[in-house]
């Protein structure tokens, strides 16, 4: 017979993360900057100087056992790197129950295999991005077996610390990595393009850079929230016989779409055969 489930307090609840890196250390001052937990309901372990300091500077509490956060946590992330999360869950699997929400934010692996890992189903997986260390990630959540509508509500207010959350099966994540877990390399690398071009145009390379990156950051916010459709923000800018439609046509003749929708499809396709093994 399965066992109730408890839900998590609704009273400042303890946060622990398995993993003091650095996706643990965005989330975790996301949470406390944000007002949603105190920094004293917040653990992690580590014997490192320099990751314990990290978490030390904004008030996290650091121990020195993965074994010590689990007793001390009503909700666990684990923020480990894939090849070693087998490992790290079967250890903590004799003190792990459906008394706490597990989440996982390790990338390539399964609920499946979590949960089998776990003993239970209570569990979440969360796919954030690296912008989540300046609080805009976009992460994508998918609810395991026994994970109720009430915990995918707290992880959304929890990852929401860091930027923006979508809802969506978890068949879907290989795409999920392909577009915004892989997608700021993308950008970075049109950025870098730009800032190219404004050079072989004549612009100082810090201007350039910073015109560059802040053209990205005004049109991506613009399409955020504007409400019009990306190509309609892009009509409205290219004026007949201008300027930027003779920039438009030479993208639109190099393929530039269809090698963006390439790439995408691309790190799907490898993140599925990585997650395959």
């Amino acid at each position: 017979m399965a066992a109730k489930i408890v839900p998590v307090p609704t009273e400042p609840y303890t946060l622990g993360f398995i993993g003091a890196g650095k996706m643990a250390e965005s989330i975790a001052r996301g949470v406390v900057k944000s007002g949603l937990l105190p920094a004293a309901h917040i653990r992690t372990a580590h014997l490192g100087t320099a990751r314990r300091t990290a978490f030390e500077s904004f008030g996290v509490k650091v121990l020195d056992k993965n074994s010590q956060v689990v007793e001390q946590s009503d909700v666990v992330i684990f923020s480990v790197k894939p090849q070693v999360v087998k490992d790290v869950v079967l250890q903590l699997k004799p003190l792990l129950s459906e008394k706490q929400l597990l989440v996982s934010v390790v990338a390539g692996v399964k609920l499946k295999d979590l949960q089998e890992w776990a003993g239970h189903s209570r569990f979440i997986r969360v796919m954030p991005n690296t912008p989540a260390a300046v609080g805009v990630a976009a992460s994508v959540i998918s609810l395991g077996a026994a994970a109720t509508n009430v915990d995918g509500e707290l992880i959304s207010e929890l990852f929401g610390a860091i930027g923006k959350v979508w809802k969506a099966d978890e068949k879907l994540f290989d795409a999920v990595t392909g577009l915004s877990g892989s997608g700021p390399a993308y950008i970075y690398l049109a950025i870098e393009a730009l800032a190219d071009g404004g050079v072989a145009a004549g612009l100082p390379r810090e201007l350039a850079l910073g015109l560059a990156s802040q053209t990205v950051l005004g049109a991506a916010t613009m399409v955020g929230n504007a409400g019009k459709h990306p190509g309609q923000l892009k009509d409205d800018v290219a004026s007949p016989g201008g300027t930027t439609i003779a920039g438009i046509h030479e993208l639109e003749k190099a393929g530039f779409r269809g090698i963006l929708m390439n790439a995408v499809v691309a790190a799907a396709k490898r993140s599925k055969e990585l997650s395959q093994g």
